[in-house]
């Protein structure tokens, strides 16, 4: 794994370039053709607001807790 923080000059060259030319739409890269990549996230919907509640639940209930003593 590259742990440097800093490119060389010829890197920051080579990423420039491949930054900066546009996106192919009549080529698309190989994951966009993958028919996950096409599927939404409907069955997790309801996961972040459930996480929610439950979260704010345990707070409510551990600030009664310490406040009780």
């Amino acid at each position: 794994m590259d742990t440097r923080e800093s490119k060389t000059p010829e890197e920051e060259r080579e990423h420039f370039k491949e930054v900066s030319q546009p996106e192919d739409f009549e080529h698309p890269e190989p994951d966009e053709e993958q028919p996950e990549a096409h599927q939404s996230a409907q069955g997790l919907t309801w996961l972040l607001p459930v996480l929610i509640v439950v979260v704010a639940v345990l707070v409510i209930g551990l600030l009664v807790i310490g406040l009780s003593d």
